[in-house]
Parts: C-alpha cells; structure tokens; sequence
C-alpha cells in the first residue's frame, strides 16, 4: 500500500476551497516547454491545469503555432490558446549568445523538460542534455519526433493528417468512391500529447525512491495507432468487409453512424443481440431484429443498404431528442449530435468544467477544460494565455526540484515506473481496459475481474452454446490486446461471497477503475464510499460515458457513441454535407488514455498525502478537446468553416488518387519552400518561381487547378512510390492505408513495435507496443492476456490466503470458475442464486 509522505503540498491547501482554485496536485513542479509541437504543448498543459509551473521557451517571434487557424476575432490562434493556457512564456532569442547558457540554467532547474524540437525547433539554442542530466539525474525528460528513430519515415516531413494516413486513419472514412475523408488537423497532438504526460507523470511517480528521472522518446506516429490497433490485428480474419462503406458507416459492426431526423442528427450504434432488437422494436420493424442473420454486426453490416432502406425513413419521422428520450428507456446507445454552438449552450458543460473561461489577449473567450476530473483536488477552472514572454503568477512556493524524499511505499525500484502499483480492474471493452493495460505496461500489478456469468465483452457477445463450447471467447485478438500484462480473477459480484473478496482485494489495492453504468457498482455495494471506508488511500475512477453527475448518466454508450455526442462530427466534412464520424469507436482509447492520465495524477496527490480520491471521468467530455479550436472561435462570435479536406493555412492539402484501385495519398505544402519543390517534382516549374503563387492565399485562387495538376501526377504512380519520391523531396505525404497495411509496415518492423506473444488458445500474436520508450527499443511484453479465471487460485490463495478447500467451494457453488456461461446456462444460475 502506498505510504503517506508529505513533501510540501498541505492537504488543505488543494482542490477547491469556497468555490476557488487552491493550489494544484501538481505545484511542487516545474516543467520547461521547447520547441513547438502540438504533443508537448499539450503534455505541458495538462501539468499546468494541475498547477505545475510551465515555462514555454519562444522565439522573440513567438511560437509558430501563434498563427495556427482558425483564428478568433481579434486574430487569436484558437488552437494555440488551448494548448497554452496557465502556463508563462519566456523569451529566448537563439542568436544572443549567452543563449544556451540561459536555456541550460532554466533547464536545470525544472522537474521535467519536454522537447518538441524535432517537429519544429522555433529557433530554440542548442544544449547539451547529456550533461545536464548527468548533473541533474532527477530530471524527467521527453522527446517528441514525428515517427521516431531507427526507421524509414524517421526523416519524414509530416502534417498532423499525413501522419493520420499512415496509421490508418483516413482510408476508411469517406463516400465509396472516394477520395476519404478526414478530419481538420489536431487530432494528433491531443494522442500524442496524452501519451508523453502519461510518461512524464509515470516518471514523476518512480522517482519517488531512487530519485532517478527518466528519459522518454514518444514517436506521434505510433501514438496514434492506439486508434487503429484492434483493427490492425484482427482484420486479416475480416478483410472481406473492411473497406470504406460510405460516410457514417464502418467496418466492423453496423450501424454506428449518424443519421437525419425530423429536427436533428442522431447517433446511433447497436452491438449486441439484445440493443439490436431493442432498436428495430423501437422502430417498428421486429422482424429485422427476429432475423438470425442479422443478430450479429458483422451480419448487418453485409446487408447495410437493404436494412438503411427501411430504417432511415422511420427515423425521420421524430425529432433527435425524442428518438434520445426513448432510447433510454430502452437501453439503447443513441443521442443527439449536437453542433458547436449546443456545446456553449449546455450549462452542464460549464458546470462540469468541460468548458471554461479563457482570457486571451483583451478577448474573453472559451476553451475546452481539463477532462481529468478529480473530486478531491480538482484542476484550473480556466486561465489566461500569456503574451510572449508574459510571466504568470504562481502558487509553486512548495517546490521541491528532483524530489526523492519520503520512505517505505511500494512505487520505484522495480525497474518500470509503476512498479509496485496494484489496480483493481473492474473494466471491459477498450476504453477501460486500455487504461488499465497501459498502467500494466508502465510496472502496475493489474488484477482484472470477470465473472463466468458476465466476462468481459470483448471476449465476444455471442452467448450460444456452438460459441461459449469451442472456447471462442478465449480466441478473440481483440480481448488479448487490451488485456496483456495483467491477472485475471472471476468473481460473481452479484453474491455476498462475491463481493466480500473483491472488498478484500480493494483494501489492498492502489486503485480501482471501473467503464460500468454509474450506477453498477453502487448497487453492489462497492461504490466509493463503500470502499474508501476500507482503503483511504483508494484512487478510484468512474469511466462512464457522460459522467456520475451528468443528466444523462443513464445514457448507454461506445466510443462512436462519445464521438457522436462531442461535437466533433459537426466540423467534419464539407460544408453542405452531414456531420461525420472519424472512427467507428475514436471514444474508446481517447476515453482510456484520459483516465490513465487521470489516475496518475491522483494517485500522485495520494503519495504525497496519504488521501485518495474519487474520478468522475466523462469520456463524452474526453473527446471535446479535438473540438477545442472552434469552441473557442464560436465563444467569440466567429464561425470557422468546414474544411473538407483542404486547410486552412496549406495550399495545396488533400488526399489524392494514385494508381490502381482506391489507392490514395495525402499531400501537403506547408511552406513557400516545400510548395516549390512540390511544383517542380510534379512538373509545373513554372508555378514554382511565379510570384503570384508564392502565398497559400495567393495560390488559394487557383487551389482546384493546383489539385488536379497534383493528382494527375500522383495517378501515374503507386502510391508508396509517390510518397517515397515526395518526400525525397521534402515534402510531407502519406500513404492513405488500410490499418491491416501496418501488418507489414517497414518502418514498424524496423522499430520493433509489434511483439510476438504466444498465448493459450491462439498460439503466438502480435501485440502492439508503447508509443513511448526508455530506449531503442520498447517495453518488452511480460505476460499474455489472462484466461477467463486463469489466476484464481494465485490471487485467492497468494494475496487473500484461501485454503484450497475455500477455493474449491468458491467453485462449485459459481463464485469463480474458468468457463464462460451460455445463455441457457447463465438463465439457470440466475434462478438459482439470487441475493
């Protein structure tokens, strides 16, 4: 159990106090921002919105991304403004040259640097890091690069949505024939950005006991393939069907998508056999729901067209909100899909701090707030943007630089970061599981409960007999995916003997994450209260689709769900044209990321303390970041256009035929010297030395001429061979690819992300890595995902020291088990045991 230390941040002095911002979690740290790069940026906000102090180096011309769109009404940068807030900005000119002198003694004397001058240096001086943290071992420092070393693409020039095409985030998304169809950039900087705060927040807590920081290189590439993993590995069993399907329509389960209603747009998305039904009843067409071939939704999804053809009319026959009001009553995971200007209308969101107020320059505007929503100790309720070189007041007076102090305690000294964490996982799916896997990853003993009656879902939601005989839930890669290096238990919660172990191993544990309904838990028996009762230092972390205190806590919900629900899709596409969906479940490993960053931070506040805390994670709210920009354009009176596929600052961008069938680039030139070259390699050196084509706004004039002379050259060619001859040239583009390309993909060959795992019934697999590393290569892979019940005896016996007689009574009475109930089977114990 962790020990309480206290190294200068009194307890009464955080979280809210009369309704005011006390001192953050966080303020005993200092973290030094270089470079510009959206990924850091964001890593050193999310330190700021708990009240580390950040200091961001800039140029005397100030951060690039000051100029980023779209803007605000006075000029703003949107997007700057919400990577930015909380933090102060010093000025460092790298011509002066006591430069690297003032950036090496600023360095020194910070907890954490992040670097993001391998995607744009913004004239930053040279240092010698090496040195430094051989003087400074506690510093924790992290470097970002577009697709880190050691590969093909390491010398790549990228945009954030050439990087999105090759890691299989564009290909599927858009009409049938093409060209697909992606979202405006930010996305990568938010997934990236989480990422390096969970490696900078990780190392925070192992340093505790060796007073050792750590050095982490993140590779935003990789970062993002946390939204194409499952796919990547459990397509080449579907490749039948895994094509682009039109817009709001994806590979693997139908429907999931957005669709018209009398007053409205609705998000829909049926996953099992029981919301299918429920959905067709609804809709008055029991007899689609009564048809075997369709109970699954990879069967509906071979018949989309004739099914859209006969619920599409029905649904335009009530308004959104209607359809929303009956779905809950049926359990059904739909909702509205709101625009831009319904977010700032929603009081909850301000109420809830998922948006807040934002002083940037003499304007008032709104941004998008931390989603990591701590009870106890809470983070900024809003802030300022700072001016260049604009220093902000802080409360850091508490500051302990490379803090080692304290003794006892289980964290550090194992080698991973969060060794000697133990997690009481009570998740399924992804979302869950993808938080707590990457706690897993990082050092945590993770103890993963299930129950023979309801195991995790991602094991399949097949409950016949043909199904739960030939073990098929031990043979999903998905399953495998999000739950390796972790121990898994059964336990039957609905039965007093039941719950009185996971109380056991609750009072043992570090922290508790749960993805049920709200109200799951509480019902058991085993809400917070309950728990905290028997373990103060307990960090637990609701992961529910709209948040505990939300008005629509009842809401079922998957990650298309929260995507539907963000805002998101309403910026996505062309302007006479739906709101668009990005991903079949892009909620699920955003959700999960945020609450790892979430649990990190809390249970940083519980080392330093001794008190735990309860986390009210909305993975709603977890996805309004990648909206952010025009939430704050639209709080400001503006409104920024669709892009489509083009962009606001770069002239040309797009996604463009090449040869063959449905084989697509993304090209961009993001610079009057990258727009140069481009001109010259597809043979119009003319354009490269007209003046009147110099500019992106110039050249906006004639972009539909500029796009068709650059597919008309991409179209002779393959596409890797194009993108190998751009970027020869410098000049950023990607290859649009399928997530199963990654299979084969050199670059991740090179850099060792995939690992084999052997493992009970599927035999040696795959298993994606880390996007962040400690060195060349990533964290090996210690142990395969659990069998259902594979750790019983370990757990029951080694940890809460059951007899062998207990266990087996435990057995046959259905506590705990190791093979999965059919439907016949489950309805049998139900009648048999209920307390």
């Amino acid at each position: 159990m962790l020990v309480s230390r206290d190294r200068g941040v009194p307890v009464n002095q955080c979280g809210l106090e009369n309704g005011n911002y006390q001192m953050g979690v966080l303020s005993h740290l200092r973290v030094v921002e270089i470079g510009s790069s959206a990924p850091t940026s964001y890593c050193a906000r999310l330190f700021a919105d708990f009240g580390a102090e950040v200091q961001k180096v800039e140029p005397p011309s100030g951060d690039p991304l000051r100029c980023c769109a779209p803007l605000t009404d006075n000029g703003g940068s949107a997007w700057f403004a919400f990577l930015n807030f909380n933090k102060s900005s010093i000025i460092i000119n790298g011509g002066d040259p006591d430069a690297p002198t003032e950036l090496t003694k600023l360095i020194e004397d910070c907890d954490i640097l992040v670097d993001g001058r391998d995607v744009d240096p913004a004239d930053c001086p040279l240092f010698d890091i090496t040195a430094i943290r051989q003087r400074r071992p506690g510093l924790i420092y992290l470097e970002a690069s577009w697709f880190g070393r050691g590969g093909q693409y390491t010398d790549f020039c990228a945009t954030d949505s050439t990087v999105r095409a090759l890691a299989g985030l564009i290909k599927l998304v858009g009409p049938v024939e093409g060209p697909p169809l992606h979202a405006p950039d930010f996305q990568t900087g938010i997934l990236a950005g989480l990422w390096a705060f969970i490696g900078a927040a990780s190392s925070v807590l192992g340093r505790t006991k060796d007073a050792i920081g750590r050095s982490w290189s993140l590779s935003i590439f990789e970062a993002n393939l946390a939204l194409s993993e499952e796919f990547m590995l459990e397509a080449p069993a579907r490749a039948d069907v895994m094509r682009r399907m039109g817009i709001n329509r994806f590979w693997p389960t139908f429907p999931a998508g957005i669709y018209e209603t009398k007053q409205g747009w609705l998000g829909v998305t049926t996953i099992t056999p029981a919301q299918w039904r429920a959905f067709c009843s609804m809709l008055g067409l029991s007899e689609l729901g009564d048809d075997p071939a369709l109970l699954l939704g990879i069967g509906r999804l071979r018949h989309f067209e004739h099914i859209e053809r006969q619920f599409i009319p029905r649904l335009k026959t009530r308004t959104a909100q209607e359809w929303f009001a009956e779905g809950l009553k049926r359990k059904i995971p739909i909702v509205p899909v709101p625009e831009i200007s319904d977010l700032l209308k929603d009081a909850e969101k301000k109420v809830r701090r998922a948006i807040v107020p934002v002083q940037f320059g003499a304007e008032e505007c709104l941004s998008v707030g931390s989603m990591q929503r701590l009870t106890l100790t809470p983070p900024r309720p809003g802030g300022k943007v700072p001016a260049p070189g604009e220093q902000q007041t802080s409360a850091n007076s508490q500051r302990h630089i490379g803090t080692a102090s304290g003794s006892g305690g289980r964290i550090g000294g194992g080698g991973l970061p969060l060794h000697g964490v133990r997690v009481i996982d009570f998740t399924m799916g992804w979302a869950g599981p993808l938080c707590t896997r990457t706690l897993a990853d990082l050092g945590a003993d993770v103890i993963k409960i299930e129950a023979i009656q309801y195991p995790d879902w991602w094991r399949g939601v097949d409950r016949r007999p043909a199904y739960v005989d030939a073990q098929m839930y031990e043979k999903t890669i998905r399953f495998c995916i999000m739950n390796r290096n972790k121990r898994g238990i059964t336990l039957d919660l609905k039965r007093w003997q039941g719950r009185t172990l996971a109380k056991r191993l609750v009072k043992g544990a570090d922290i508790v994450v749960d993805n049920y309904s709200v109200d799951v838990l509480p019902k058991l028996g085993l809400g917070y209260d309950v728990l905290r009762a028997l373990n103060p230092r307990l960090v637990m972390m609701s992961m529910s689709a709209f948040g505990v205190s939300s008005v629509r806590r009842d809401c079922r919900a998957y990650g298309s769900t929260l995507e539907q629900g963000s805002g998101l899709p309403s910026v996505i596409g062309h302007p006479d044209g739906p709101p668009v969906m990005g991903h079949v479940a892009f909620g699920d490993a955003v959700g999960g990321l945020n609450g790892c960053a979430a649990v990190l931070v809390a249970l940083i506040h519980a080392q330093n303390t001794g008190r735990g805390q309860f986390i009210d994670l909305a993975q709603v709210e977890c996805m309004m970041p990648f909206a952010a920009p025009w939430i704050t354009v639209h709080s400001t009176g503006e409104s920024a256009p669709k892009y489509g596929n083009r962009h606001p600052q770069f002239v040309p961008h797009g996604c463009f035929r090449c040869a063959g069938e449905d084989n697509w680039i993304v090209v961009a030139a993001t610079n009057e010297d990258m727009w140069q070259r481009l001109a010259i390699r597809i043979g119009r050196p003319d354009w490269a030395t007209d003046a009147s084509m110099k500019t992106a706004k110039a050249r906006r004039t004639v972009e539909v001429d500029i796009e068709k002379a650059v597919e008309a050259w991409t179209i002779t060619r393959d596409a890797e061979q194009a993108m190998f001859e751009l970027q020869s040239a410098k000049i950023a583009a990607g290859v649009a690819r399928l997530p199963n390309d990654l299979l084969k993909d050199r670059h991740l060959g090179a850099r060792g992300f995939l690992q084999d795992v052997e493992r009970a019934f599927i035999g040696q697999h795959p298993q994606p890595s880390m996007p962040i590393r400690e060195a060349t290569r990533p964290y090996g892979i210690r142990n395969p995902a659990p069998t259902l019940g594979e750790h019983n005896k370990e757990i029951l016996s080694g940890l809460l020291g059951l007899s062998d007689a207990e266990i087996a009574q435990l057995a046959s009475e259905g506590i705990i088990g190791t093979a999965m109930l059919s439907e016949g089977e489950l309805e049998k114990a139900n009648m048999a045991s209920s307390d």
